[in-house]
């Protein structure tokens, strides 16, 4: 609910900061549908998440960061299955 009333807003910027953790299995749906459709559009989402399935369904980018700093970015499919960094690859291979 916090999320809608958030987005009801028109933000510029929303940061969501492990938006699945708390949420149960079958909730995780009704969330990526609410995010995917923000109320009126042009709202940015900036989502901290160490799910990577949830990552790759609802991001049009992704950041992977290590020690405060960007190691890469760039389009799902090429950072989560082509990663070009070690650390990346070594991230990837512990939680796929």
């Amino acid at each position: 609910m916090a999320i809608a009333r958030a987005l009801a807003l028109l933000p510029g910027v929303i940061l969501f900061d492990e938006p699945t953790s708390a949420l149960a299995p079958e909730l995780v749906g009704e969330l990526l549908a609410v995010i995917k459709n923000p109320a009126g559009g042009g709202t940015t989402l900036v989502i901290v998440t160490h799910g990577i399935g949830f990552a790759r369904e609802i991001a049009d980018r992704v950041v992977f960061m290590d020690g405060g700093r960007i190691v890469e970015q760039g389009p799902p499919a090429e950072v989560l299955d082509r990663p070009n960094r070690g650390r990346t690859r070594d991230f990837l291979s512990k939680v796929l």
